[in-house]
């Protein structure tokens, strides 16, 4: 069983910065082809992705995202990374880590953080998540 901890929300105002963190337990992850992102669900809102990366460092941003977000992930080891730039108030949201492993349910989730595809409700398609970290934006 894969356990993701995320860690790093808080409150800043319209423009600042924040980093969120994403710790896991990795042996299951490093023995396959595995993904991982970062979602974001505002109150009534559903679930959308937000960025994407895959084991071999290929990412996805959403188009709300692109260019003040950036996800990194240095190693198998290392914590999962979302760096969040210019934030605005309409990024608050909870921020949840996720895992997906297979190339069939990583392909999905980056579907999902593009766009162009919808989270079911419950997220099956997506096999790991953490329990989110609040990031709150003021104007």
């Amino acid at each position: 069983q894969v356990q993701l901890v995320e860690s790093g929300g808080g409150s800043v105002q319209n423009g600042g910065s924040l980093r969120v963190s994403c710790a896991f337990s990795e042996y299951t992850l490093r023995s396959q082809w595995y993904c991982m992102g970062w979602f974001r669900q505002a109150p009534g809102k559903k679930r959308e992705g937000v960025a994407a990366i895959d084991s071999d460092g290929i990412m996805t941003y959403a188009d709300s995202v692109k260019g003040r977000f950036t996800i990194s992930k240095e190693n198998v080891k290392t914590p999962l990374y979302l760096h969040m730039n210019n934030l605005k108030p309409e990024d608050s949201a909870m921020y949840y880590c996720a895992a997906a492993v297979g190339l069939s349910s990583c392909h999905i989730l980056h579907e999902v953080v593009r766009g162009v595809r919808d989270l079911g409700e419950p997220p099956l398609e997506i096999d790991y998540w953490g329990q989110g970290t609040q990031v709150t934006v003021s104007s």
